[in-house]
């Protein structure tokens, strides 16, 4: 739910609008209404504090300044090549670079060459080595003699390399000194974390709080040639007895309000420990203006369902659990993870449940599972419905069911922000399409006579024809007003179906991961035999290798789709626009 709001507006003589400013800031419930990005972002001050932030950030960010990155790169760099060189010199063996130097010096020099081993002639040179189809050779020039070796036919065949700077086992010394230079590297920095860490941080606190500081005094309209200043703001009704204490005490003048719609209000989202972890979902699309309704209290419980029908597997969700209480716990330290224990675990409970119904356990049916209680087999959702898939259908159901609220949550939604007479065509829509379905429900479920069934809906047709068509805008021409139902019904018609249709991908997608799974554990089988020996190791690796690569795509689908219905198919239908902006209090 949304948290209710007052606008404060206050006005503050000149000398004490400092102390007032900071009284406010520590009492730390008034989100404070700011001017425009372009007109405060032109500040020169506020530039120049920004950008001292964004400096703390990245040093923060990277753990140290860049002349210790940099050198720690370079040693990195330079261990790297080390590691190159010695796999090229290693094929030469582990000569003795002065010895090379001491026949130069007597003169005699050495070529290095490498040919494929069929071309490889033994009148060539001294063959040193052989790998991956090469002969690696070396040939002896006596420089008193006058020869080009070039010229003969042993370059058309073989390929002159470089002489190597050092023998492998002098490379692998020069990789373990680089090795020492690293970890005094790494000691530096550390030391560096060390001495320097908890000051940023409090340099960053200072920092975004001067930043804001600045923010409010850009945003204070200066009247009265300076003397008085005027400064507008939010704070939830919850806080509004403390601040108004305040206020009395310091004896400022304020006026309080209810927010218009005019009003670029917060909102502060208030909700139960369950709903409060799917608002991350809320923000990834946007919060909801202080005149609309917020989403999450029903996308949470929908979010859930649809991942553990993507998922659609008990044993998958019994890792999820496992997952996030060890990330929750910190066992496991994955960045992109952290802080989402708690909801990657709900998440798990609800796919372990779920997938209880859709009757698969690690790739495995249960149906077929003689271990698994006959009580607990005629809760899994199988068979056909209608020379359907019962899945299938299932799936179908839930998506109409959930389009249906949408347009319900729409009419409530409107209704309060723009009056009844503004909403009586969505109010004719949720009549036709929510009313109809639940008619027709009741008489099948009830067996009422077809002629009951048909003038009620005959009623509902005509009730909703003159809300669509007629009365959708009060005052306007009639025409106009025909015309816009009109297009009203070919959207309807056109998106309703598709709409409805997107919820197949919770079967289609639970399905697969099942089939994928079941054919991972029939590789596995295939491989262990009748009379395993030795066939465990491939058998369980074949296991874990399938089920943890199933795991993750299913996730990631699990993940996607069920965001995609809430923000395209639900969203959609529900009116919801998430544009607002969330509650962020001037305060410390």
């Amino acid at each position: 739910m949304i948290i209710p709001m007052k606008k404060y507006t206050f006005l503050v003589f000149h000398r004490d609008y400092e102390p007032f400013l900071t009284q406010l800031r520590d009492l730390g419930v008034v989100d404070i209404t700011l001017k425009s990005a372009g007109i405060i972002e032109n500040d020169e001050m506020l530039q120049a504090a920004l950008q001292h932030e964004d400096e703390l950030r990245r040093l923060l960010k990277q753990g140290a300044p860049d002349q210790l990155i940099q050198e720690r790169a370079n040693i990195e760099q330079r261990i790297a090549e080390a590691g190159q060189e010695a796999e090229k010199a290693a094929v030469w063996g582990d000569f003795d670079s002065a010895r090379i130097q001491a026949l130069k010096e007597a003169g005699y020099t050495l070529r290095f060459f490498a040919c494929p081993e069929k071309t490889y002639r033994e009148e060539w040179g001294i063959k040193v080595a052989e790998k991956e189809g090469k002969i690696y050779f070396v040939v002896v020039v006596d420089n008193s003699i006058t020869q080009n070796i070039d010229n003969s036919n042993l370059i058309e065949n073989a390929t002159e390399l470089l002489q190597p700077e050092k023998s492998a086992a002098q490379w692998r010394q020069e990789t373990d000194h680089l090795k020492g230079l690293l970890a005094a590297a790494d000691a530096r920095i550390e030391a560096w974390k060390i001495a320097n860490l908890d000051r940023l941080q409090q340099e960053l606190q200072e920092a975004r709080q001067q930043i804001d500081w600045q923010r409010v005094q850009l945003s204070t309209d200066k009247l009265a040639d300076g003397s008085l200043c005027l400064i507008e703001g939010f704070c939830p009704i919850e806080n509004e007895p403390e601040l108004n204490a305040m206020l009395a005490r310091a004896e400022v003048y304020y006026e309080e309000s209810d927010p218009t719609q005019e009003d670029a209000t917060p909102v502060k989202l208030h909700n139960n420990k369950f709903a409060k972890l799917f608002e991350v979902f809320t923000g990834m699309y946007g919060w909801p203006t202080y005149g609309e309704f917020d989403p999450t209290p029903i996308l949470a419980p929908f979010y859930l369902l649809f991942f553990a029908m993507c998922m659609g597997d008990a044993g998958y969700g019994l890792v999820l659990i496992l997952f996030g209480l060890l990330t929750h716990y910190k066992k496991v330290n994955i960045e992109m993870f952290e802080g989402l224990g708690p909801i990657i675990a709900t998440l798990g409970v609800g796919t372990t449940v779920v997938g209880l119904f859709l009757g698969t356990f690690f790739g495995m049916p249960l149906l077929e599972a003689s271990w698994y209680p006959e009580s607990l087999k005629h809760l899994i959702i199988s068979g056909n419905v209608m020379g359907f898939d019962a899945q299938m259908v299932f799936a179908i159901g839930i998506g109409v069911f959930h389009i249906c609220l949408a347009m319900v949550v729409k009419a409530l939604c409107y209704t309060k922000r723009f009056g009844f007479a503004e909403t009586l065509s969505v109010w004719g829509w949720v009549l036709l399409i929510v009313g109809g379905l639940i008619v027709l429900s009741v008489s099948a479920l009830l067996n009422l006579p077809s002629q009951v069934t048909k003038w009620i809906i005959i009623s509902i047709a005509v009730i909703s024809a003159l809300a669509i068509y007629i009365f959708n805008k009060p005052g306007r021409n009639p025409l106009l007003n025909i015309g816009a139902g009109l297009w009203d019904t070919y959207n309807m018609a056109t998106g309703l179906l598709g709409d409805v249709l997107s919820y197949v991908r919770l079967y289609a997608l639970g399905l697969a991961g099942g089939m994928l799974g079941g054919a991972f554990n029939s590789i596995a089988l295939m491989v262990l035999g009748e009379h395993p020996t030795w066939q465990w190791l491939p058998f369980l690796l074949i296991l874990l290798f399938g089920h943890v690569l199933n795991i993750l795509m299913s996730a990631l689908g699990a993940f996607v789709h069920p965001l995609r219905l809430t923000f395209v198919e639900y969203f959609k239908n529900s009116g919801y626009e998430g544009k607002g902006q969330l509650y962020q209090p001037f305060r410390k």
